[in-house]
């Protein structure tokens, strides 16, 4: 697994690579604009260059962006459901320009589980058809099930990836805090075993191309979203252990979201490099 970290890019996208090498990260994940606002200026040439090149100077071997938490693929709101497509596509523009190969999204909300699901496979079959040949691929990132959030069961996900025409632009994120709110456990082996054979039976494992690793404050099927560092929160160092030494996601990159800052992303880092090294996981039940 190519672990890693969100960086942030201020100061220029240049600068996530740059930091991204500062924490030891083997992968990156970073949003390509200000995430808390619709629209952005265009991309210019120069910093996508300079990101690249960065990327290609440093340590890091993979670049993933994350959209805004603004876009709502599934709205049941008709200009809202338009105003996210189209931000939507700038994501994917902005990712195809900065050679960025994955841009995680949240699925969507709708308090009408078919429609939302529907809405989504359109949204992003529309803005595939809008960016024919382009190779960034799209992930479904699973969710925690807060609320009228859709994607918080496998059986969701698959539903949304088989409506999809173009099914190469497209896979799933997994995320380990919100597959636990969501009531999928993953605390030991045999638990991690029947959730991830579960995911493999009806998603595919062929279809995960990132993991997100963070811990839960929530309990197991709260269906709250509550991100926390590794090994302090209710799935605990084993499943961590257990995940990380997994080598079907060989080659994946592992990005953490935990809390805090720079110096706590460092310590959630060298805690899994230390669970990949060793077996002080497997012994803290």
């Amino acid at each position: 697994m190519l672990l890693g970290a969100h960086v942030s890019i201020a100061g220029g996208l240049y600068q996530a690579p740059v930091r991204g090498s500062q924490l030891g990260c083997d992968s990156i994940q970073i949003f390509t604009k200000n995430q808390r606002q619709w629209r952005a200026k265009p991309l210019a040439q120069v910093d996508a260059e300079n990101f690249k090149l960065a990327l290609r100077n440093s340590r890091v071997k993979m670049a993933v962006a994350h959209d805004s938490y603004l876009i709502n693929l599934g709205s049941e709101k008709d200009e809202l459901l338009e105003k996210s497509r189209n931000a939507f596509k700038e994501e994917v523009d902005r990712a195809e320009t900065l050679s960025i190969p994955f841009l995680v999204f949240h699925p969507g909300t709708n308090s009408n589980r078919s429609a939302g699901l529907r809405k989504i496979a359109d949204s992003l079959n529309w803005v595939n058809e809008e960016t024919r040949g382009y190779k960034v691929k799209e992930l479904l990132e699973t969710t925690a099930g807060q609320g009228n959030v859709l994607g918080y069961r496998f059986e969701q996900l698959a539903e949304i990836l088989g409506m999809v025409s173009d099914r190469k632009r497209v896979g799933v994120c997994l995320d380990t805090a919100h597959i636990f709110g969501a009531g999928y456990d993953i605390r030991d082996e045999e638990s991690y075993g029947e959730t991830i054979n579960q995911f493999d039976d009806i998603v595919g494992i062929e279809n995960l191309f990132a993991i997100h690793l963070n811990d839960s404050k929530a309990e197991l099927g709260s269906r709250v979203d509550r991100h926390d560092h590794i090994g302090a929160g209710r799935i605990g160092l084993k499943g961590f252990s257990i995940l990380v030494k997994d080598e079907r996601f060989g080659g994946i990159p592992g990005i953490l979201e935990t809390p805090g800052v720079f110096e706590d992303l460092r310590r959630n880092l060298e805690k899994l490099r230390w669970l990949l090294d060793t077996d002080n996981g497997r012994a803290q039940a």
